[in-house]
């Protein structure tokens, strides 16, 4: 881990001097240079804004289906509970019913 750490600061610093060194020896003018600097910077910033705003746009669809997708799963539970408690209901109901049946057959006439 330590050598994975040196030789990414060693590439890090070494692309930070190159870029130094590259601007010192530069063929152009420093204004000219500076220029194509400010519309490097300029052009990966907008690069990064562009990508930002695409991963947002991805992760909010996706949310957005996920969402969707747990909504109708809810609604098919929610469906299927309700059917099954319709039956319970219905078969409580025979059984009370057979049951008063009984009741009645034990209860004495007067």
């Amino acid at each position: 881990m330590n050598n994975t750490g040196n030789t990414l600061l060693a590439i890090i610093a070494g692309s930070a001097i190159g870029a130094a060194l590259g601007v010192l020896f530069a063929p152009d003018k420093g204004e000219v240079t500076r220029r194509k600097i400010a519309d490097q910077a300029t052009a990966t910033k907008e690069s990064i804004t562009n990508n930002a705003m695409d991963l947002k746009d991805r992760v909010v669809s996706k949310i957005s289906s996920e969402s969707e997708t747990l909504e109708t799963r809810m609604e098919g539970i929610v469906s299927d509970v309700s059917y099954k408690t319709e039956d319970v209901i219905t078969t409580l109901e025979r059984k009370l019913a057979a049951l008063k049946n009984k009741n009645k057959k034990l209860q004495k006439t007067s």
